[in-house]
């Protein structure tokens, strides 16, 4: 995503990093923005007192200076507060995604610019084979196809959405270093994988299969698609019917959008 920054013409004054720690873009979106006063926006309270936490530079150090950040809940996200909104690989973890983009929607003020990642279907389908051939249950929940987010995305109100993906391909010495890794990742909350705890023997067999799958070199891939999504928020435009019932804060917006027309 990083490299779309300079095409985007747009030059905010606030942003939101949302999913700050897990999205690691904090460096970044300093040097694009240094003007620019940064919201890390985290699930909770808990995440945001990590995040904030992680943030904490020495009292020497010059980036102690360099941006404005404050680390607040979603919860905690005004509408219309910000101009671009920025989500690094966090959208596969939502259990809801069309409620995460309606948040992001109200939290954009009108004309904002949002920019995520996520994981697409594309991920792992070496080890859902595995699991497939081996007669497990599923070994993560689904990924959402990017076109469906795209079309999600116009349900959630935003403009002018543009999706694209790119495959990378990971590989590891041993099936215990992929498996090593992998769980750094985070659990399986796919509704319909095993319901209890694994055994050492099943985990030998997993091994064994992930091995089976290595390359003439002996090593070890799976493939991660990476969807990227960019969309704008329009000016609201209330349906007009024989009641019609238009919110507040999109009142404000289009009164906003109004004075500016002017």
């Amino acid at each position: 995503m990083a490299r779309r920054l300079p095409v985007v013409r747009l030059q905010p004054q606030r942003v939101a990093d949302w999913g700050a720690f897990l999205g690691a873009s904090h460096e970044l979106l300093a040097q694009a923005y240094p003007r620019a006063r940064v919201m890390a926006v985290e699930a909770d309270a808990a995440r945001r007192d990590a995040t904030a936490a992680a943030l904490v530079r020495p009292w020497w150090s010059p980036r102690r200076w360099s941006s404005v950040v404050s680390v607040v809940t979603e919860r905690e996200v005004g509408a219309g507060q910000v101009q671009l909104l920025w989500a690094n690989m966090g959208l596969h973890g939502a259990i809801d995604p069309a409620a995460v983009l309606r948040q992001w929607h109200r939290a954009l003020a009108v004309d904002g610019f949002l920019m995520f990642s996520t994981l697409g279907p594309g991920t792992l389908t070496r080890l859902r084979s595995v699991y497939t051939h081996q007669g497990w249950a599923t070994p993560f929940a689904p990924f959402v196809d990017m076109h469906d987010l795209g079309d999600l995305l116009v349900e959630a109100g935003f403009a002018d959405p543009v999706m694209d993906q790119e495959t990378v391909t990971l590989t590891w010495a041993s099936a215990t270093a992929l498996l090593d890794e992998l769980r750094t990742l985070g659990g399986n909350v796919a509704t319909g994988r095993h319901a209890g705890l694994r055994t050492p023997r099943w985990r030998r067999r997993l091994l064994d299969a992930l091995a089976a799958t290595a390359a003439a070199d002996g090593r070890v891939a799976l493939d991660f698609e990476v969807v990227y999504g960019h969309a704008f928020r329009p000016p609201p435009r209330p349906r007009l019917a024989a009641r019609t019932e238009v919110p507040l804060d999109d009142m404000r917006a289009m009164a906003r959008a109004g004075r500016k027309a002017g």
